[in-house]
C-alpha cells in the first residue's frame, strides 16, 4: 500500500486513517520555522459519514486507500435493500439500506449513480449533483401569490418533501440539488 504525505491530503482525497477509508473535506496547512509544517484536516469517514478533525506535523504519513468508484444505475428496492446494475459490466449489486441512508429521497427507477468498493465491500453511493424528479402533489398557486416569492410544500415521486415556488404544479418536473435536498428550478416537460 502506498504512503502519502500530509502535504499530498488535498481535498477530495481519499485515504486510510485506523483502517477505515476517509475523504479530505477541508485542507490547511501552516508552515512553521526550518521547514517544518502542520497540516489540520476535516476527514469525513466512506463508512458512516462521521466527520473528525485532525492534525498532522512535519515527517507525518498516512496510507492512501484503494477504493474502486464505478458507474451504476439504480434498478428497484425492497424491504431491506437497493439493486444497482454496473453500467460497464451489467454486473449486479445488492446494498443494504444502512449503506444507503437518506440517499434513497432521490433515487427513481433508471437514476445513475456512482458506487464506492474499499475492500471488495460496497461502501456508499455518491449521486450526482442534482436529480431531476417529479412532482407527485402541489397544491394550487392562490391568485396574486405568484407576483411574490411565495413557496408551497411538493411532494414528490420518491415520497421526498420540499419548499417549491408558488408556480409549481402537480406534474412538473424540478431539478433537486442532491446535497441540501432543495428545490434548484423547474425543467422543460
Amino acid at each position: 500500500m502506498a504512503r502519502l504525505s500530509i502535504t499530498e491530503l488535498k481535498k477530495d482525497t481519499i485515504f486510510q486513517y485506523g483502517g477505515k477509508p476517509y475523504k479530505v473535506v477541508d485542507y490547511a496547512q501552516k508552515v512553521m520555522g526550518r521547514g517544518g509544517s502542520i497540516v489540520s484536516v476535516k476527514i469525513k469517514s466512506l463508512l458512516d459519514d462521521k466527520v473528525l478533525d485532525k492534525t498532522f506535523k512535519g515527517n507525518d504519513t498516512v496510507e492512501s486507500a484503494d477504493v474502486a468508484t464505478r458507474s451504476a444505475q439504480f434498478l428497484y428496492s425492497d424491504k431491506n435493500n437497493f439493486y444497482f446494475m454496473n453500467t460497464e459490466n451489467y454486473a449486479n449489486y445488492k446494498i443494504p439500506y444502512s449503506v444507503i441512508g437518506e440517499s434513497n429521497r432521490f433515487l427513481t427507477e433508471g437514476s445513475n449513480a456512482k458506487v464506492q468498493d474499499f475492500n471488495g465491500n460496497i461502501i456508499s453511493v455518491v449521486l450526482p449533483k442534482n436529480v431531476d424528479l417529479k412532482v407527485e402533489y402541489a397544491e394550487d398557486a392562490v391568485k396574486g401569490d405568484t407576483a411574490m416569492q411565495v413557496e408551497k410544500d411538493a411532494k414528490l415521486e420518491t415520497g421526498l418533501n420540499v419548499k417549491v415556488p408558488a408556480f409549481i404544479k402537480t406534474g412538473d418536473i424540478i431539478s433537486v440539488d442532491t446535497t441540501t435536498g432543495k428545490y434548484r428550478e423547474r425543467k422543460q416537460k
